[in-house]
């Protein structure tokens, strides 16, 4: 009897291992489609980076700093349209400060990028991750995000904070700024202490492979960007009465100190979409926007109050000449072809005539707009002005100054090493030019207490002329666009005239202070939760997000 129960036993046993084994080979042949695999997070960290300028996927193109810094070029007067135009969502309505309308998705992008592009995959390089003990790649994945909260909520406002990756919900509720800002910060913190981690799977070969394109695997780069990130964070709450100068220096001198420690996005320029610059040529991104009148002015000295009478040499670098080699631009919302005459209308950004709006057939530009140019995420020069801000609001005019001098060189320097490329011989920055700009006192005041926010922060609107446009608005609106130096008696941002004095008609007469969430998500699945925050009004766009409030 004993015999038969063993027998029966043995033979149960071996349907289940058998019926197991047939299961494991069916599974192996017939994979289900929607069961999570894990990826290597080498192969995923490269799609992330990418998707801060210009993401690309088979469900939209475009997503990140890239496509909606086109349309913020245009509030800060960085660039405006060529040529006017009445479409709806077009070039003259935001160079009126209009805000999107209708079902476009214009001024979505760097949603779509904080949401699609960048938000399971960087979940997924945190999990992957942790579970490798890969402890570098968690800590580069938080600090992307943590960077992502701040770019995110310092462009709408109100974002999607605490069911931002829950998927399970189709609606989400949105939360206000000061919660994003405070887990930006603990975001940070949490990938410096993954950073500082050497122990399981670390390895500077290993990181360098899915950040090829970014600060190359160095991890005392990426420390520096978050204690960018903080220092941003507490920069840009200049407003409130909780602002704190010493935390703003703090960072900023744990943060890119050289151009060395610069993080920039790299490219390999492949004739591809992907490997390209979103600024350059192959893509044709900016065939309609020229420089503003603001920037030529201010570089050449035609500002009434900032630097007036200098011809900064920078301008070869950064901006396109007309036939008097001259350097004019176009006013928002007038027509340039009437505004200036024709041998004072600039090149387009890729070195074509001003009524062009395709590239050459050999590459002709400079600065950001090539091809295989490097695209700065954040700098030294940018961290040097933001102390030497708070140094001024602290009252500490000799470290204001010091700060002040040396943003201004090190983003000389970050132009002669890194864009060179078809600036005209003679015009190239040497040592010498350099110093003999820093020397001009109408540029860098003899004594530190005639230093003014008015120089600071148009050198700073400067050095992050073309790539640091998100940031310049966030400085804008802080400054309400028209706020008063008290050392001059004038504007902060002299001679800025908002929209060139013509606000779009759903403005109200008021400037854009925010853009609104990403159509094809929010206005079509969140309508609940829009509502709540006034989502629907015309000028929802004109509402001042709560770091420029008091």
């Amino acid at each position: 009897m004993k015999n038969k129960l063993l027998s029966f036993f043995l033979m149960i046993v071996i349907a289940v291992i058998s019926n197991i084994s047939c299961n494991k080979k069916l599974d192996e042949a017939y994979r289900n489609p929607n069961a999570q695999t894990v990826q290597p997070v080498e192969n995923i960290l490269p799609s992330v980076i990418g998707a801060m300028l210009g993401y690309s996927s088979a469900a939209g193109s475009g997503y990140g700093l890239g496509g909606d810094g086109i349309i913020i070029g245009r509030y800060i007067q960085y660039w405006n349209n060529y040529t006017l135009t009445t479409s709806d969502n077009g070039g003259t309505q935001y160079d009126k400060m209009g805000g999107t309308i209708g079902g476009s998705d214009a001024l979505g992008s760097v949603w779509a990028m904080f949401y699609y592009g960048q938000g399971a995959n960087l979940n997924r390089v945190i999990d992957y991750g942790t579970a490798q003990q890969k402890w570098d790649y968690v800590g580069v994945a938080q600090a992307i995000r943590a960077w992502g909260w701040l770019e995110l909520t310092n462009q709408y406002n109100n974002v999607i904070l605490r069911e931002a990756f829950d998927a399970s919900r189709q609606q989400f509720d949105y939360q206000d700024q000061t919660e994003v800002y405070d887990t930006v910060r603990a975001t940070c913190f949490r990938a410096l202490a993954n950073l500082n981690r050497t122990d399981g799977s670390v390895s500077p070969s290993n990181l360098a492979i899915g950040d090829a394109f970014m600060n190359g695997g160095d991890v005392n780069k990426w420390k520096k960007f978050v204690y960018g990130v903080l220092a941003r964070s507490y920069a840009y709450l200049s407003d409130k009465s909780t602002y704190k100068a010493d935390s703003v220096i703090y960072y900023c001198n744990l943060a890119m100190t050289s151009n060395a420690d610069n993080s920039t996005l790299k490219f390999a320029a492949l004739q591809t979409s992907g490997t390209s610059n979103y600024y350059g040529p192959y893509r044709g991104n900016m065939g309609s926007p020229r420089q503003s009148a603001y920037i030529s002015n201010l570089m050449s000295g035609r500002n009434t109050t900032a630097f007036v009478g200098v011809n900064d040499p920078r301008t070869w670098y950064m901006l396109r000449e007309n036939t008097d080699s001259t350097f004019y631009g176009v006013t928002p919302g007038v027509e340039g072809t009437t505004s200036l005459s024709a041998n004072l209308r600039p090149q387009n950004f890729w070195g074509n005539p001003f009524s062009s709006t395709g590239a050459p057939t050999t590459e002709q530009g400079r600065y950001i707009f090539r091809d295989k140019a490097e695209f700065p995420v954040m700098t030294a020069s940018e961290m040097q002005f933001l102390k030497a801000e708070a140094a001024f609001r602290k009252g500490d005019k000799s470290m204001a100054i010091a700060a002040y001098r040396l943003g201004i060189s090190l983003n000389f320097d970050m132009l002669a090493a890194n864009y060179s490329t078809n600036v005209p011989p003679s015009k190239l920055i040497t040592s010498t030019v350099r110093d003999n700009f820093l020397a001009n006192p109408a540029v860098v005041p003899a004594m530190d207490n005639n230093i003014t926010l008015t120089q600071i922060m148009l050198q700073k609107y400067i050095a992050l002329f073309g790539w640091g446009m998100n940031d310049t608005w966030v400085d804008m609106r802080r400054y309400h666009y028209m706020d008063i130096d008290p050392l001059t008696g004038k504007q902060v941002y002299a001679d800025f005239v908002p929209a060139g004095g013509g606000y779009y008609i759903n403005n109200n007469g008021k400037p854009v202070y925010r853009a609104r969430p990403r159509y094809n998500s929010e206005y079509l699945y969140d309508i609940p939760a829009l509502t709540l925050i006034g989502g629907l009004d015309l000028d929802y766009h004109t509402k001042q997000p709560w770091f420029s409030q008091p």
